[in-house]
């Protein structure tokens, strides 16, 4: 029998994390309806802080912690918020510095960075460009569709000043994606959204996410329990521009179907690649479809890390990095258990379906509805997968017949 031992580097085995650095909290220039960040101000109780910035002491310690907290060939750091450009620029000159001085011998550090590109510059792009930033752009469709819920403070819409960020983007040959929320307006519209993206924006990959949020999802601290388990929200209606579950169905399937027909091997789609890998039985690549959870902290201003960025309650706070090592929270029993609680608490509609495999139950934070036999923690979206799964299932199947590829075991 062939061991099977772990990856490893530099002799040791590899030690991976992922984090989330809000350095700047929910603080942002515009005030999307649907942003299920914004609201984290009063429940994080910002005010009662010296700042809503990470300082520039604690941006050190946490570079540091994060760095020494891993071991493999490449060390990724994602910086999101809010909007984290309002930080400056001289603000992330700090972030490489540190980076740098911190960094062992044959690693590499890699940076990416979620903005609604309003506050570009060229200096901001040079710097981009410069030190080899992933840069991901928030855009939701064309004019229209965009407009329709990322809107600035006075309710003006913010199309005009993101599309000028990606040219600039363009202009100083930076790498960014996109990420495209799909809403109860934008998943009426597949095609006009995708033909936008693809042929107007041309991003190196297209990444949606489905709106799904509770009435009081900035608030609500009440939780399902499952046991000891403690990481299914209370049912609660969801709000007017969250999409409607057999809309995403639709809204993948219309998209996949002109992929494939047009864009296969050139337009990349995270759901897509990951779905043709998970049928042929490797692991799924994204966080929401994996069998577990836990797989990407969210670290505030002050130095608190959460279990994840769709978590940011009290319950699921597991430390600062000021008084304990961020590797210590991250690999803890308390992150463990929060890990595994996605796997445990699946209603028997989802250990029986057939694919089970693509989706392990999806994100818990969906989990809000009941389940056909009545058991609560279904996932509200689970009708638009199924739906969606249905349809690439032959699809796929026939494609691995084609090219002699083995379908993964299920």
């Amino acid at each position: 029998m062939t061991a099977i031992t772990a990856p490893q580097f530099n002799g040791k085995a590899h030690i991976k994390m992922q984090a989330l650095a809000k350095p700047i909290g929910a603080t942002c220039n515009i005030d999307c309806t649907y942003c299920y960040y914004l609201g984290k101000k009063e429940l994080l109780n910002y005010s009662a802080r010296d700042s809503n910035v990470m300082d520039i002491a604690r941006l050190e310690l946490y570079i540091k912690q994060y760095i020494e907290a891993q071991n493999t060939p490449e060390i990724i750091f994602s910086w999101h918020g809010g909007e984290p450009t309002m930080l400056g620029l001289e603000y992330f000159q700090q972030v490489v510095c540190f980076q740098k001085k911190y960094c062992p011998p044959d690693i590499t550090i890699t940076n990416d960075i979620q903005t609604n590109a309003t506050l570009l510059t060229d200096q901001w792009c040079e710097f981009f460009k410069q030190h080899d930033f992933v840069v991901g752009v928030s855009i939701d469709g064309p004019e229209e569709i965009h407009n329709t819920y990322r809107t600035n403070r006075a309710g003006r819409g913010t199309f005009k000043q993101t599309l000028r960020g990606i040219e600039l983007l363009k202009i100083h040959h930076v790498t960014f994606a996109t990420l495209s929320c799909v809403n109860d307006v934008s998943s009426q519209k597949p095609l006009e959204v995708y033909r936008f993206l693809r042929d107007v924006v041309k991003p190196s990959q297209i990444q949606f996410i489905p709106v799904v949020d509770k009435v009081n999802a900035t608030t609500q601290s009440k939780w399902h329990t499952h046991g000891d388990l403690s990481i299914i929200p209370i049912s609660e209606p969801v709000t007017d521009w969250s999409v409607q579950s057999e809309k995403w169905g639709e809204f993948l399937i219309t998209i996949f179907d002109e992929w494939l027909r047009k864009d296969f091997g050139r337009v990349f789609i995270p759901y897509f690649e990951n779905f043709f890998a998970v049928w042929a039985g490797e692991q799924s690549s994204i966080c929401s479809l994996s069998e577990i959870c836990g797989k990407s902290l969210a670290v505030e201003p002050n130095g608190d890390v959460y279990a994840c960025d769709h978590y940011v309650f009290d319950q699921f706070k597991l430390g600062n990095i000021s008084q304990t090592d961020i590797q210590k929270l991250a690999f803890s029993e308390r992150q463990k258990n929060f890990a595994f609680a996605k796997q445990k608490s699946l209603p028997s509609q989802c250990l029986e379906c057939e694919y089970k495999f693509a989706c392990h139950g999806e994100c818990p934070k969906n989990r809000i509805i009941h389940s056909r036999d009545g058991e609560f923690g279904l996932n509200y979206l689970c009708d638009g997968w199924s739906t969606f799964f249905r349809h690439i299932d032959p699809i796929i199947k026939s494609i691995f017949i084609r090219n002699n590829i083995l379908l993964g075991e299920r």
